[in-house]
């Protein structure tokens, strides 16, 4: 398994106001320590060695928090240039990286995924991306994905049905290095919009569905319940 990952946390100062103010939202506490260690400790337990930290809003807050190492896990820091989803920046923390894949997380959201079975998973499918899938039970401001029996991504939507059996993406991937970075994208497009649905037809990406615990954390409800919730995280 790959030893290394990614984590988004980038994003603008706007985005947490509804919860937080004057803080990164990666930076927002739960019971008495950042959200982002959370996903620290997580990728951790799974055996990350190597994590490369992508910031943008007040980064050098977080540089100043982690340093260059987490427990056994070392830290490389990217700093976004413009819109946090664009290409150019996760080229630069894509290059950061020296294996042939990398786990690549949303700054936002925690999703207990298992790091292996993601990876097992990518490896069967001969992928060149794999997606983490959230079953959702009803509609939600997140799009749906819509896979095939094979579990190769077949449709981004919109707007999930809240009549079908919906999945959405989790903010957790394992993506080939060499792969992404053989497009040539410019650096302003968007990795959701330029990226991800412009290749998915003809390209290898596939969906790992997972049931497992989630909270995206830039919903203030869920930020809400992460305080008790995350009291029973082994993270």
């Amino acid at each position: 398994m790959t030893s290394e990952a990614i984590i988004i946390s980038g994003g603008s100062e706007n985005r947490f106001k509804s919860v937080k103010d004057d803080i990164p939202i990666s930076m927002a506490p739960i019971n008495d320590k950042p959200f982002l260690e959370y996903q620290l400790s997580y990728l951790e337990h799974w055996g990350i060695k190597h994590l490369i930290l992508s910031l943008g809003y007040k980064a050098d807050l977080i540089k100043r928090y982690f340093k260059d190492q987490y427990k056994s896990m070392s830290i490389s820091y990217v700093i976004e240039e413009g819109a946090s989803d664009n290409v150019g920046n996760m080229k630069k923390a894509i290059q950061k990286a020296n294996e042939m894949n990398v786990f690549i997380l949303d700054g936002s959201i925690f999703f207990d995924v298992s790091l292996r079975r993601l990876f097992n998973f990518k490896r069967s499918k001969q992928a060149d991306l794999a997606l983490s899938l959230r079953f959702v039970p009803e509609v939600t401001q997140h799009g749906s994905i819509k896979i095939d029996e094979d579990a190769k991504v077949i449709d981004f939507c919109g707007t999930a049905d809240q009549y079908g059996e919906e999945y959405i993406n989790g903010g957790v991937s394992c993506i080939n290095t060499q792969y992404f970075l053989s497009k040539n994208l410019k650096d302003e497009s968007s990795f959701q919009k330029d990226f991800l649905e412009q290749y998915y037809k003809s390209d290898s990406m596939y969906g790992f569905k997972c049931y497992s615990y989630f909270k995206d954390i830039s919903n203030p409800l869920d930020y809400e319940r992460a305080q008790n919730e995350f009291r029973s995280l082994p993270y």
